[in-house]
């Protein structure tokens, strides 16, 4: 790959090995895993192709200098030694996220406040001028991370979290994570092989991420925008080329994708979400009470979904999840379940042994994927307590 350079994807714990192998499977080269991060080298097309198809990245950052800094003049030293006019016109806007892991600084604020008056100086010094702070819609969103006395400089070139997909207009109370979404669905095996079912589909997010998946749709297809395409060096045409190249790359999908939900209210969202992805030809999503259903296909099902738990909804965590179990061993033979709960002690309540027991976290809350096969005939109750 030609006119390579160093980037930076950032992600969720958990999901960094999915990344890579994401990563590896687009045709990155050099792939090296971090902690909720994994470093890869490309060229800008792969920079535009890695934002609009990795499903577990959250954002794809671009380093463009390092130095080691032991005390604000080093740091304002090393940010005015950047030539800032070859990323920044005068009339441009600009934010600073900043993270600090380091005893020399301790707070992030300060740094993004140092970083600023940095760069607006050596505008000031060459032109009189210079360019505005923007928070919210800024033409340059500039990351710095400190840790120890390494500070490191990146472009953001995706701008907002890349889980903010553009289909979900329609949200239900604690919606899942997009990014999360996929990742579940990854570390699940899910490849869009057999037919597949989220019982307890909420505004449809799982759902939409699985037919994706089985599709192979790029991720952010239905995005508004990305970062790099205000900055000084956005080549239209490549991005369109690039967006071209993925969306042949699309197959087809010969089996089901159900959402269910027993709340009117969600699936009223959940299919406007599913229309607003365009991928109503794929979804099905219905009303029912997971509880009062059966297994409606003979061959093999995946399942995946994200039960309520008491930090969202008040619930009767025993009578639930006991619910969850009794219904698996009694309606859904022939299937692969998982699902992630944040109450760990609520799995003693499923009645059934899982097969794989994987770490996540959603948000701060950590939290576990499991794994249920529930077999046919007299293989059902194989992993029963």
């Amino acid at each position: 790959m030609s006119n390579s350079f160093k980037m930076v994807a950032k992600t969720l714990f958990g999901f960094e090995e999915v990344l890579a192998r994401e990563l590896r499977n687009l045709g990155a080269e050099r792939v090296e895993i971090g902690n909720r991060m994994v470093s890869f080298y490309g060229d800008t097309g792969f920079m535009y192709k890695a934002n609009l198809c990795l499903r577990t990245a959250i954002k794809i950052l671009k380093p463009i200098a390092s130095g080691r800094v032991r005390n604000e003049k080093d740091l304002y030293t090393f940010i005015q030694s950047i030539r800032w006019q070859e990323y920044l016109a005068i009339e441009d806007t600009f934010a600073i996220h900043a993270t600090v892991n380091s005893t020399i600084f301790t707070h992030s604020h300060f740094i993004s406040l140092k970083t600023k008056d940095a760069i607006v100086d050596q505008f000031r010094e060459r032109t009189g001028e210079r360019p505005s702070i923007d928070l919210d819609h800024p033409d340059l969103s500039l990351d710095v991370h400190i840790q120890g006395d390494l500070c490191t400089l990146s472009l953001d070139s995706s701008g907002g979290s890349l889980h903010h997909r553009g289909y979900r207009t329609a949200t239900n109370i604690a919606p899942i994570n997009e990014v999360l979404a996929a990742g579940l669905l990854l570390l699940s095996g899910w490849d869009g092989q057999c037919d597949f079912l989220d019982p307890m589909c909420g505004s449809g997010t799982m759902a939409i991420e699985a037919a994706m998946i089985a599709c192979n749709i790029p991720a952010n297809l239905n995005r508004k925008e990305f970062a790099f395409e205000k900055w000084l060096d956005w080549d239209m045409d490549l991005f369109e080329k690039i967006e071209e190249s993925c969306l042949n790359k699309t197959r087809d999908f010969r089996y089901s994708i159900v959402g269910m939900d027993k709340e009117y209210s969600a699936v009223r969202k959940a299919n406007v979400n599913v229309e607003n992805a365009n991928l109503t030809d794929f979804i099905k999503i219905k009303e029912g009470d997971f509880f009062e259903s059966v297994k409606e296909i003979e061959g093999p099902l995946h399942m995946v979904f994200n039960p309520p738990y008491d930090e969202r909804l008040e619930i009767n965590i025993s009578e639930f999840y006991s619910k969850i179990g009794d219904t698996l061993k009694r309606n859904y033979s022939n299937t692969n379940a998982w699902f992630i709960t944040g109450n760990l002690e609520s799995l003693k309540y499923v009645g059934l042994r899982p097969s794989r027991k994987i770490k996540v976290f959603n948000g701060k809350l950590e939290g576990k994927l499991v794994k249920y096969e529930m077999y046919a005939g007299s293989k059902r109750t194989k992993f029963q307590k």
